[in-house]
């Protein structure tokens, strides 16, 4: 794994990255490569729960997922610390992310700006073994984890939480994560 600033990232195609996000650290790769995805399962020890995905813009969630009833006033939120669980319109992700329906996010942070330039959903998931604590200081990221990665966007410690989870997908906003 390499430490890089998020000035030297250039590309985020065919590999791993753990970046900071507007919350925590995420662990993530272009969201339509399989191969890359199932990766990230694996270092996760995380079988068939969904990922959520940093979307390129509004206009990709716009054309991709189904947004009805109070979906469109909470749209209004991103960029923030939301994920937006929403039905997919279309096959818009390796179905190693998501199937029926997905999370998307659109932080409100610089990483942000490398996703839009690469014009694909890219995974975002935190950075830990499923159900143990989440990242917020790169030093102090597990062995068995960073083995698996190719680069550290390192943006020292991060005082935030996981982002809020709000499902939508039934039109009806429903809190699944404070």
């Amino acid at each position: 794994m390499k430490r890089i600033s998020l000035a030297e990232l250039k590309n985020l195609s065919g590999k791993i990255f753990i970046y900071p996000t507007d919350t925590i650290y995420g662990i993530g790769c272009d969201a339509t490569n399989s191969k890359l995805v199932r990766k990230i399962r694996e270092l996760k020890k995380r079988e068939n729960k969904p990922f959520s995905v940093i979307a390129p813009s509004k206009k990709w969630i716009y054309d991709n997922c189904v947004l009805t009833g109070e979906g469109r006033s909470w749209m209004k939120k991103l960029p923030g610390p939301y994920t937006l669980v929403l039905k997919m319109k279309k096959k818009c992700v390796s179905e190693e992310v998501a199937k029926e329906k997905i999370g998307v996010r659109i932080p409100a942070n610089e990483f942000t700006k490398k996703v839009r330039s690469f014009g694909k959903p890219f995974v975002t998931t935190s950075v830990n073994i499923s159900g143990e604590p989440s990242l917020k200081n790169p030093n102090k990221l597990k062995n068995s984890i960073s083995k698996g990665v190719d680069y550290l966007v390192d943006a020292g410690t991060i005082q935030g939480k996981p982002s809020i989870v709000v499902d939508l997908s039934s039109g009806k906003a429903i809190i699944l994560r404070k």
